[in-house]
Parts: structure tokens; sequence; C-alpha cells
């Protein structure tokens, strides 16, 4: 049977797209067929490239879809609203998620901003989705400060759903942490109650395949495929 894993944010601009397309191109490498679903991309227009071209040209070989694109950098809910384009719900996307597993071995939804961003005008998101289909959640959070709280109420909100989640990467290690940032590689697994499975390296979305690949490598943890262990 495919694996799913659903992939959060504890707010927007924290490396989604990358510790995504990082998860993928370590499962595509030990021979897997992985797909990665975006249910709503937001604030581009036609015709540029999303939030999959990214995953495309990271993790060479992987399998893009996109369901709707809206072309206000808001909520989906809301973009959808605005430009009176359909949203797309909880069953859409796991009816997309299913079709993708009937010929993938790993199926990757990257979601909008955080947990609980609406998609729907019922205020359903990405939390639902993954709660239909029973999906582990992978919660991705900054390094530095402020980082505690929001990663802390991200979690909660997911055991809260009774949804699993295999931990918490942090999406964009700087190459010169501060205080902060080196203090919350032991104080976020304490606050979350949540493993911290992976830091990939600052600036790494901006790497060729190859030099992508081993950031990964060294980046993620055994449980998504990797080598990082906590320092």
């Amino acid at each position: 049977m495919s694996r799913l894993l659903f992939v959060t944010g504890t707010g927007t601009g924290v490396g989604k797209t990358v510790v995504t397309a990082a998860v993928a191109t370590l499962a595509l490498a030990s021979g897997e067929r992985v797909a990665v679903l975006k249910p709503a991309q937001t604030g581009v227009a036609p015709g540029e490239p999303g939030d999959v071209d990214d995953v495309a040209r990271l993790a060479p070989g992987v399998t893009v879809r996109e369901l709707a694109r809206y072309p206000e950098p808001l909520a989906p809910a809301t973009a959808a609203r605005r430009a009176g384009m359909a949203p797309v719900g909880p069953d859409a996307v796991a009816d997309a998620v299913r079709d993708l597993a009937g010929n993938h071995e790993l199926v990757l939804v990257e979601g909008a901003g955080g947990l609980l961003v609406h998609f729907d005008d019922r205020g359903a998101g990405l939390a639902d989705a993954a709660a239909l289909l029973r999906a582990p959640v992978l919660v991705v959070a900054a390094a530095g400060l402020g980082t505690l709280n929001h990663t802390a109420l991200t979690v909660e909100a997911l055991r809260a759903r009774d949804l699993r989640s295999p931990g918490v990467v942090i999406g964009a290690w700087p190459d010169t942490p501060d205080l902060a940032a080196s203090t919350n590689l032991t104080d976020l697994p304490a606050a979350t109650g949540a493993r911290l499975v992976g830091a990939l390296a600052e600036g790494a979305g901006g790497l060729g395949p190859e030099e992508f690949l081993e950031v990964a490598r060294h980046g993620l943890g055994r449980e998504l495929g990797g080598r990082w262990q906590t320092p």
C-alpha cells in the first residue's frame, strides 16, 4: 500500500516546499515512485511557476499535481472567493490522493500556510483532508525566536484531531545560528512533545538536484529517509 504524508507549516515562509521536496528526493533515490500534491496554490498567476514546479526542479522524476490556483496571496478560501472560483474541499483532496496512490509508493500533500488555514468557506482545511485519509502530518517550523509557541500550537491542534505526526523539521537552519535557534534544538521537543526529525540547511531550495539530494540526506532524520541526528 502507498504511504501518505501531509506536510504543514507553523505559518507561511517556513520551508514547507523545500522540506516536501527533500522527503520526495530521498524516496526517489531509494527507488520509490513519488507524487506530490498541492491542493491550493495562491499568489501565483496562470503560467507562473508554483510550489509544485519547485519540487519538480529539486526532485527530478517526481509526479506533481496542483488542484487549484488562485492569483491573490491569501488563504485559499479567501482567494477562491475573491476570484469567483470554486474552493478545494477536503473530499477533493482525498480523492486526488487516492488516485495518485494507485501508482505511487509515496504520496506527499503540501498544505498552504499553517494547519488550520481555511480551504473553503465552511472552515475545512488540510487537517480535515488528513483526517479523512488517516494520514500522518509532518510539521515544518522556523528555527528562531517565536517558533516554540507556533510549533506547540500546531502540534496541539494535531493531537486534538487525533492526527499522528512523525515529528518536526526545521525548514531553514541558518549557517550561523543565533542563541534562540541553538537552544530551540533542545527546547522544541520539550515544548511540543514531538520529535525533532530534521533541520534543512538554509538556501537548500536554490541548489541543483544532486547537491539538494545530499543536503536532504544530511538534513532529514532516519524516519524520513535521511541520516540527520540532533547535534
